[in-house]
């Protein structure tokens, strides 16, 4: 498994494919995410003391970042990338790094900028029919990640944290050019005198009550969640300078002490609120995908520890999980919505 020289790439082209014959639907959801994998020692390939997606906190692990397909009609994973962290690098991981078979040419990526390169590549291929991409925080900060899915011409539900700014009202942006005293200007920027951009915590604070929506979302096996969500066009900071304008979500769980949520959306500003709703509770496929293809399909057992290896064991987990689905399918067993 660890040694054997087979492409990785054909099998992901066909699993790509078989997902698109057996769950294909034109709205379908792309949902990118990582997961750790704990490890113990500093031998495998990309292990590192950092955030273990698996855990939910700091721990010796490998990270990889997935993707995984949703629609009506089932979840599947679609893609993947190990995470190699900036520090394996080094002139002294160079032996490591040989050892483990990483391939010369690989450079250091972002989990983020891992993300969007297989959102590309699933696009170039075209097989694959979608039209949004939904993600958690950790890609939903990084602003070069949401213009790229943009670009691309996809539709993005992004949780993003609290302290994400945003102006409500595009401000004035002054051009390149003299300045009133001492140089000229450079490059573009806010107008001196435009509002300060705000923290969406901020504005979640302003709002008033009549705002907040009652809605119910059907997520998971346990049944509706009902919650609160509030909307409202705004323009994200982007490199100091306004952004393209899009959706605030505010998400808000009932109780005394309620959780409240945070997204941006690239969505159309005259698109229904209750797709935003139901994008919101796409949490769930991927969680379950992790927990079948771990649980089920062997996804953490093994005892790998070169970069051939990984990837070999986690795309065969793919086909495993893929195939299960294709049974689910076959025998009409609805999936928990």
């Amino acid at each position: 498994m660890g040694q054997s020289a087979w492409e990785v790439e054909p099998f992901v082209k066909h699993i790509q494919h078989l997902v698109a014959q057996w769950l294909g639907e034109p709205d379908g959801v792309v949902i990118v995410d990582g997961s750790g994998f704990p490890k113990q020692g500093n031998a495998s390939v990309g292990v590192a003391y950092q955030y273990c997606g698996h855990l939910g906190k700091l721990a010796n692990c490998q990270e990889g970042a997935f993707l995984v397909y949703a629609s009506r009609k089932g979840y599947a994973f679609l893609d993947e990338r190990l995470y190699m962290p900036e520090d394996w690098f080094d002139a002294a991981h160079q032996t490591l790094r040989e050892r483990c078979g990483v391939p010369t040419r690989l450079t250091f990526q972002t989990e983020p900028a891992l993300g969007l390169e297989m959102i590309q590549t699933v696009l170039e291929r075209g097989e694959v029919p979608f039209r949004w991409v939904t993600c958690d925080e950790t890609y939903g900060k990084n602003p070069t990640f949401l213009d790229g899915i943009a670009d691309l011409g996809k539709l993005y539900l992004a949780e993003v944290s609290k302290d994400t700014c945003v102006w409500v009202r595009t401000p004035t942006v002054e051009p390149p050019g003299p300045g009133l005293l001492g140089r000229p200007r450079l490059h573009p920027r806010v107008k001196r005198t435009a509002p300060a951009a705000q923290e969406m915590q901020a504005l979640r604070a302003q709002l008033p009550e009549r705002s907040w929506q009652r809605q119910t979302i059907k997520e998971g096996s346990k049944g509706p969640l009902v919650v609160e969500f509030a909307f409202m066009r705004v323009t994200p900071v982007r490199n100091k300078l306004p952004g393209e304008r899009c959706w605030a979500i505010f998400r808000r769980s009932l109780g005394p002490e309620p959780e409240i949520k945070f997204y941006l959306s690239n969505a159309p500003a005259t698109g229904p609120h209750a797709e935003l709703v139901r994008l919101s509770g796409m949490r769930w496929p991927v969680e379950t995908t992790f927990e079948e293809g771990k649980g089920e399909a062997g996804m953490d057992h093994y005892q790998l520890r070169s970069w051939s290896g990984w990837h070999h064991h986690m795309v065969q987990t793919f086909l495993a999980h893929l195939f299960l689905i294709r049974l689910r399918l076959l025998f009409q067993k609805k999936v928990q919505r």
